[in-house]
């Protein structure tokens, strides 16, 4: 492979998942297909708190990831991260054993890093005091320690950065990536997202905000992108990793490829620190640069997997933004209706679920679509997916603090 090409499209060869949804990107693909929500209540974690319900992974095994001798070493995150990025490196087909580990790189979004970790040891501190905090606090609670861990498992001594742009973290990553195979500095880049926030003190500030769902009657239901009914998003957890090379190293080695990131584009909203710009207009300028960045028109795309987290003032201000820059024809879904917001990883996860769309020809539908709401003018994929054969995807992510980020992909 050689390193003084700058292509535009990255080839995503390789797909790997933990969620709510299943461990595996092929159980996520399904369950997100049938459309039902993966909430329920209550969430052991969350006792106590005044939201005690998620779409938390129920089902993760360290065992066979991670040897049992580090596995204690490693924050929640990093575990669903080195376990997404296994599976991932499976599906490439890459082996680790024969690359040139300086020429690969690792890229993971995350808005929080070792949440889990900082909970548990501030209750040992204030429970049994300063000398019994965990000397691997640091190293476990570290926001960059996911990407760490990753290129530990892997032998890759390329670039290893870390994205932390709130909820587009893992859709920043992923552009980034693109970035460093376009520049030359990397043949591979294993990108993607991971959190795990499942926790009482981060759960707890935001339902102070006023931000997450209070349908804890009925947690199966209370994820509703562009709802009418909708009351906010409801919390999750999970990890996406995606292994990309340059489109024409994988043709050349005869890889399957899923699905090419072909545009990236970023932006601030300079607005407000936790609401978003009320007329789209800050993610516009994201949208409009990743449309640029690949060499493709308003008009040519076929889809949008939206941001979509379900609250009031989101869903409105994105749902402006599509009808104002890609008019009525993209169909969109929104597939936190079946995994909640895993913050952090979720534009990871939805980039992961946007490749697999292309790939399958099928968009999935926005779980618990019932009534939608008025103000909200697109075609929401409601109830039953649809075989329509996309061949131009956007996946949208925004955050905290006005970050906007868009990924643009096209069938492979």
């Amino acid at each position: 492979m050689t390193s003084d090409r700058k292509p535009s499209h990255a080839a995503v060869t390789g797909i790997g998942m933990v969620t709510a949804a299943g461990i595996g990107a092929e159980a996520a693909w399904r369950t997100i297909c049938a459309g039902g929500s993966t909430a329920a209540a209550p969430v052991p974690a969350l006792a106590g708190t005044p939201a005690d319900f998620g779409c938390a992974v129920t089902d993760f095994s360290r065992a066979g990831v991670i040897e049992r001798r580090k596995a204690w070493r490693l924050d929640r995150s990093s575990q669903f991260a080195v376990a997404a990025a296994k599976e991932a490196l499976a599906d490439s087909g890459l082996d680790p054993a024969t690359w040139d580990g300086a020429r690969v790189a690792v890229v993971l979004g995350s808005g929080i890093g070792g949440a889990a970790t900082w909970e548990k040891q501030h209750r040992v501190l204030l429970d049994e005091g300063a000398r019994k905090v965990s000397s691997m606090l640091i190293p476990m609670l570290a926001i960059n320690m996911a990407a760490g861990y990753v290129a530990m498992e892997c032998g890759a001594r390329g670039p290893n950065l870390v994205t932390a742009t709130a909820c587009a973290s893992g859709t920043t990553a992923v552009g980034v990536a693109r970035d460093l195979l376009r520049s030359g500095a990397c043949d591979v880049v294993i990108t993607g997202g991971t959190e795990a926030c499942l926790v009482p003190s981060i759960i707890s500030g935001f339902s102070q905000m006023g931000a997450l769902s209070t349908r804890r009657g009925e947690p199966h239901a209370a994820s509703r992108p562009f709802d009418r009914d909708r009351d906010g998003f409801v919390p999750a957890e999970g990890a996406a990793v995606l292994v990309l090379e340059r489109a024409e190293d994988a043709r050349a080695r005869g890889a399957r490829v899923h699905a090419l990131v072909s545009g990236y584009g970023a932006s601030a909203d300079a607005h407000n620190a936790t609401a978003p710009d009320p007329e789209g207009a800050g993610a516009e300028l994201a949208l409009k640069a990743a449309l640029a960045d690949a060499g493709i028109g308003p008009g040519d795309v076929d889809h949008v997997n939206a941001h979509g987290t379900s609250t009031p003032l989101n869903d409105i201000a994105e749902a402006k933004l599509i009808s104002r820059a890609l008019g009525e024809r993209p169909a969109v879904t929104s597939v936190k209706g079946v995994l909640g917001h895993a913050l952090g990883a979720a534009g990871a996860i939805e980039a992961a679920v946007t490749a697999m769309t292309l790939e399958h020809g099928f968009i999935p539908p926005t779980a618990n679509l019932d009534s939608q709401d008025a103000q909200i003018e697109v075609d929401v994929v409601s109830k039953v997916g649809r075989d329509t054969h996309p061949e131009v995807a956007i996946s949208n992510s925004f955050g905290f603090g006005g970050q906007n980020a868009v990924l643009v992909l096209t069938r492979a």
